[in-house]
């Protein structure tokens, strides 16, 4: 009897090891899980957080354009690329500026405004497709703005509804988000005191009522 007892007591041991090393390994993989959730709702929060951010940097150059007057005059000299980073100097127009130098001064400004706050921010602003094909279109009432930065999502996400990643210029030329990055693309108008017309000699002309 005591034999028997003792060889089932070491089988019992035994069995309990097992159990126990199993019950890590569940206890293990459901952690990961749980880090894993963690961490996938902490990167959609962070996109959704520049997102916010890219809308809200969108919105003050448009509001920059409503209060420049007759902001249609020196629309052109917002249209920058990616690329294009200007030169911000905060006394630029401290004693006043023609138009021409305040939209290259709020541009300076609002890109610099941009990188302030996007991980590696850039902006390319254009004229919208439907906005004409030459420069001095005088239909052109509409711009386009794409605000970039370092990507944050998962493979997949910029075919999405919720990402523009291309827009078209004005000519057809299209404007796609660069590589490895996350875009967010709006069309704000140019808002104008004077309204254009072309009375056909190719420089378009303003009517102020």
């Amino acid at each position: 009897m005591t034999i028997m007892n003792t060889t089932l007591h070491k089988h019992q041991r035994g069995i309990s090891l097992i159990e126990s090393m199993v019950a890590l390994v569940i206890a293990a993989l459901g952690i990961l899980g749980i880090l894993g959730v963690q961490m996938r709702t902490l990167t959609d929060t962070q996109t959704t957080v520049r997102r916010a951010q890219a809308i809200r940097l969108i919105e003050d150059l448009s509001e920059r354009l409503k209060i420049t007057p007759n902001a249609i005059v020196s629309a052109d000299s917002y249209k920058s690329d990616f690329a294009t980073v200007p030169t911000y100097t905060p006394t630029a127009c401290a004693t006043g500026c023609d138009a021409a130098a305040l939209a290259t001064f709020d541009l300076a400004k609002w890109k610099k405004a941009v990188a302030d706050t996007l991980p590696l921010g850039q902006a390319s602003i254009f004229w919208a497709q439907s906005e004409g094909a030459t420069a001095n279109d005088p239909n052109r009432r509409q711009l386009g703005v794409m605000i970039s930065w370092r990507e944050n999502e998962r493979n997949g996400t910029k075919t999405d509804d919720i990402d523009a990643s291309k827009g078209t210029a004005s000519g057809g030329a299209d404007v796609a988000c660069p590589d490895n990055r996350t875009c967010h693309l709006q069309y704000i108008p140019v808002s104008a005191r004077c309204a254009p017309y072309d009375n056909g000699s190719g420089t378009p002309l303003f009517y102020c009522s």
